[in-house]
């Protein structure tokens, strides 16, 4: 007999889905980290190099690019993006009718 697997739908933001408060928060962080994870990876740069770049310890850029970015602001994750010549655009648009409140992020 097969055995049923239990599962329940994601709200495709898993630290909703977690319980961690301000989610969005956690998610938008997320997001940029990965971009600049992307964007070190691009350029070939040692952890150390980008680092220096960015103005930051390699062990501390370490902790980031590893998920230990808990206390590393919105504001500072963009600035590393700026370091690395990326561009980034906040838009604001009414929600679509019937639509979640929120944000999208575009890569």
């Amino acid at each position: 007999m097969a055995k049923r697997i239990k599962f329940v739908m994601g709200s495709g933001n898993v630290f909703a889905d977690i319980g961690l408060p301000n989610p969005e928060e956690h998610l938008l962080k997320a997001e940029l980290v990965a971009r600049l994870h992307e964007m070190i990876k691009a350029r070939k740069l040692t952890q150390r190099a980008a680092g220096k770049l960015l103005g930051i310890a390699q062990p501390d850029l370490s902790k980031i690019l590893v998920g230990h970015f808990r206390d590393v602001s919105v504001g500072r994750l963009l600035r590393f993006l700026g370091a690395l010549d990326q561009e980034v655009k906040i838009v604001v648009t009414p929600k679509r009718k019937g639509a979640k409140g929120g944000f999208t992020i575009y890569a």
